[in-house]
């Protein structure tokens, strides 16, 4: 129980990796704060956590909006006495198009949902951390930060500014004993998937030179991501911070 009489919050949770990493988090002992636009799937990943045995509330949660995101950490702080991680997990993907070809109005979403919440997660979950002595921040980001693919240009640039806001902010809060981290997850079949490619999700032919650009011969599932994202949160990762871990079956180098 790595996450024993901790509390954390996990943005992007009604699916998906976010999803994975609350209910990885609570299975090993934390208490977790649940933040998504959606809201019928981030009640029913509360309430499945809960059935488990383990403690858990939803937040209505729009990532890019500072009220909220400061509704959210103030719930987890009042509903379970103090914060001990934050996942700043909750991303948004443009359908795949030549970046010249992006709405500008899709521009400024992307790094509005995948950089400014990285932003206003550690605004307002920093104190509380502070308060607790220390703690954790995780953010995902993607394998594209470092090695992007064309057509996912401007998605693959907000996650290269998570990086470097991860290496950053480790930088900053190592004073307060507040280490950060972040995962480099490659491909995955979720939902998440449906932004890129469309509401038909992820085609044979496409899944298929997609697992063969991977050496380990599969996409990463949200059980993968969600096991990176506690190790980096958890003591066993204590001496580890700015680490930005490639969560690809080796994709970055192959």
């Amino acid at each position: 129980m790595r996450f024993a009489n901790q509390v954390a919050i996990v943005t992007g949770a009604a699916s998906g990796f976010g999803e994975a990493i609350a209910k990885r988090l609570a299975a090993e002992g934390a208490k977790v704060a649940l933040g998504d636009v959606d809201e019928a799937g981030g009640e029913r990943v509360a309430s499945e956590i809960e059935s488990k045995g383990a403690e858990a509330i939803f937040v209505r949660t729009d990532v890019s909006r500072d009220a909220e995101v400061k509704a959210l950490v103030d719930a987890a702080v009042a509903r379970f006495g103090g914060l001990d991680v934050l996942v700043n997990n909750a991303g948004y993907s443009h359908r795949m198009m030549p970046m010249i070809q992006l709405p500008e109005a899709e521009w400024d979403r992307q790094f509005e949902v995948n950089v400014k919440s990285v932003y206003l997660g550690a605004k307002h979950a920093v104190p509380a951390l502070v308060a607790r002595g220390g703690g954790a921040i995780v953010n995902t980001a993607s394998i594209g930060a470092v090695a992007p693919r064309p057509g996912l240009t401007a998605y693959n640039a907000t996650k290269g500014a998570v990086v470097t806001l991860t290496r950053g902010l480790a930088m900053e809060l190592a004073s307060h004993k507040i280490r950060v981290n972040a995962v480099n997850p490659v491909a995955s079949d979720t939902g998440f998937m449906k932004g890129a490619i469309g509401d038909q999700g992820l085609p044979d032919a496409l899944r298929d030179a997609l697992e063969k650009s991977i050496p380990l011969g599969r996409l990463a599932t949200p059980e993968d991501v969600a096991a990176s994202v506690c190790f980096l949160a958890s003591a066993d990762a204590a001496f580890l911070t700015g680490v930005c871990l490639a969560v690809d079956g080796g994709r970055s180098i192959s």
